[in-house]
């Protein structure tokens, strides 16, 4: 057994030759002050300590260590060799010698949950216990509702009647596909420079601005199921960022190359390809690609990992129908038999928030690992896409500004490239760029949640308006305090645990009421 801060520990060494008869010595390490135990005898040999270090201690203190007989401990290691018709027998003993009069405390040392310590300690344990006891509460609340209500999983409401007949939603889908097609034909018209700059600038606006009003005018008009109506604004709003990448980044090459002072022009566009032509496989590409933003070539890795994939894939199935499960098994009933939480009694709102801020916690949750994590890598892997940092810790954001520059990276690269440094390139001042960056932010999630709910009350427009004063804020607190699990704590009881609940809540009742108003 290995001890820390012990004393070095002594040998001593006993050979016995055998030359016709056995003879057998004892030997005395004398530096060390330790005997040795010969076994063939019934007599002990007692060692004392004289070294330097006992000379410090008192008379009386050394006389008594005298008095003590010398711990003796270890194994002994026989080695047998032959040679030339000698045998020798080896034994080496090791011996304990961390005394009583060794010192135990030797330095400063911090307990291990004090506030100098606690952030250099390993917490594996106490994160363990955590996930324990989160999987045993939960798992009680989980027999609990199922033997109080029974299984409560109903799709009627993500997927009406007409969900499988819903052909026109289905074809706005398939026919979004053309607008890259024509998007390329006009930069391609472009780099041949049939067409001025004002010309591609005016048709790319038609272009890019049909792709999302196309989908909103199939859903208000034909009517979907919320799912649906989603999905279909999702794939939109993702087609619609695509193509103003493309756009930009073609006229900025286009600006490079047309620039009058081609040395100046190399070094504004670094490892850019000056003399670049559009292509259509490329575009397609990028189209497909689990990225925002356009650019020439990306990071590929050299081959296909089919089975992680396949395991992926298993996952995703798994977390999205335990998605499913506490949707229809929890938030539903919640707010089924809730009110609208800015009519009637202000505690019970509290309430209702309250207790639908941890179901919607773990299906918040859930999405962001579907689709973020398991989704964008299944199709990076599938494309060979190597940049894969789809997202950062942002389980650790101080602040909200923070938390919005690491949870979706492809967003937020899109933002800092397309529209955050073009208008401080232009003059805008750093604070107004950032309420510009929230006002399109804002825009797009009204019309993902808005549209396919059928109701323009604006709730998810406020929400995403409401975090200019709340970046302010926590990155008031945060200076203020200037401790890191502070502005955490923060973030996570503004952004999770009050907002997102309450947004539920008014779009559900709005929901359900404008489908009462619609029956009468």
């Amino acid at each position: 057994m290995a001890l820390l801060d012990t004393p070095n520990i002594g040998e001593s060494t006993a050979t016995t030759t055998i030359r016709g008869e056995i003879r057998r010595r004892t030997t005395v390490n004398a530096d060390s002050g330790i005997g040795v135990y010969d076994s063939s005898s019934c007599s002990k040999t007692k060692a004392f300590d004289n070294n330097n270090n006992d000379r410090s201690l008192s008379s009386e203190f050394r006389d008594r260590e005298n008095d003590k007989e010398q711990i003796r401990a270890g194994d002994e290691t026989k080695q047998e060799s032959k040679g030339n018709g000698v045998k020798t027998e080896t034994q080496s003993v090791v011996h304990y010698a961390y005394r009583p009069s060794s010192p135990a405390h030797r330095r400063i040392k911090e307990s291990p949950l004090s506030s100098d310590a606690i952030f250099k300690q390993s917490h594996a344990g106490l994160f363990n216990l955590c996930i324990v006891v989160l999987v045993a509460v939960n798992g009680r609340l989980i027999i609990e509702n199922l033997m109080k209500y029974g299984l409560l999983i109903n799709s009627n409401f993500w997927f009406s009647s007409r969900s499988l007949r819903e052909w026109p939603l289905l074809m706005c889908g398939l026919s979004l596909l053309f607008f890259p097609l024509a998007a390329y034909i006009v930069e391609k018209l472009a780099w041949q420079k049939r067409l001025s700059d004002p010309v591609v600038i005016t048709l790319h606006t038609i272009i890019t601005t049909t792709a999302i009003l196309y989908p909103v005018f199939m859903i208000l008009r034909f009517g979907s199921a919320v799912l649906s109506g989603v999905s279909l604004m999702l794939f939109a709003c993702i087609y619609w960022l695509k193509l103003v990448s493309f756009v930009h980044t073609n006229y900025d090459m286009r600006s490079l190359v047309s620039s009058t002072d081609k040395g100046e022009a190399e070094s504004k566009s670094s490892k850019i390809e000056l003399f670049y032509d559009v292509d259509l496989n490329s575009l397609v590409y990028f189209m497909l690609a689990p990225t925002l933003c356009y650019q020439i070539s990306y990071p590929r890795t050299e081959f296909i990992r089919k089975g992680w994939v396949l395991r992926q894939l298993i996952k995703l199935v798994i977390f999205t129908g335990f998605m499913g499960f506490i949707i229809e098994q929890y938030i539903n009933p919640i707010v089924k038999n809730s009110r609208h939480p800015l009519k009637g009694d202000i505690l019970y709102a509290i309430e209702r928030v309250l207790k639908l801020s941890v179901p919607n916690l773990y299906v918040w949750l859930c999405m962001f690992y579907c689709f973020f994590h398991l989704w964008l890598n299944i199709l990076a892997e599938l494309l060979r896409f190597g940049d894969r940092e789809f997202y950062k810790d942002w389980w650790n954001a101080q602040t909200i500004e923070e938390y919005w520059r690491l949870w979706n990276m492809p967003v937020h690269k899109w933002i800092v490239r397309h529209l955050y440094f073009p208008c401080l390139r232009n003059g805008i001042p750093r604070g107004p760029a950032i309420l510009i960056a929230f006002f399109l932010s804002a825009v797009f999630h009204e019309l993902c949640i808005a549209v396919p709910c059928h109701i323009f009350k604006f709730w998810a427009f406020i929400g995403i308006m409401f975090q200019v004063p709340l970046v302010l804020l926590t990155n008031y607190l945060q200076n203020k305090f200037q401790n890191s699990m502070v502005g955490n704590i923060i973030f996570w009881c503004f952004f999770s645990i009050l907002g997102q609940p309450m947004c539920v809540l008014l779009y559900y009742h709005d929901v359900m009421n404008q489908k009462v108003n619609s029956s009468k």
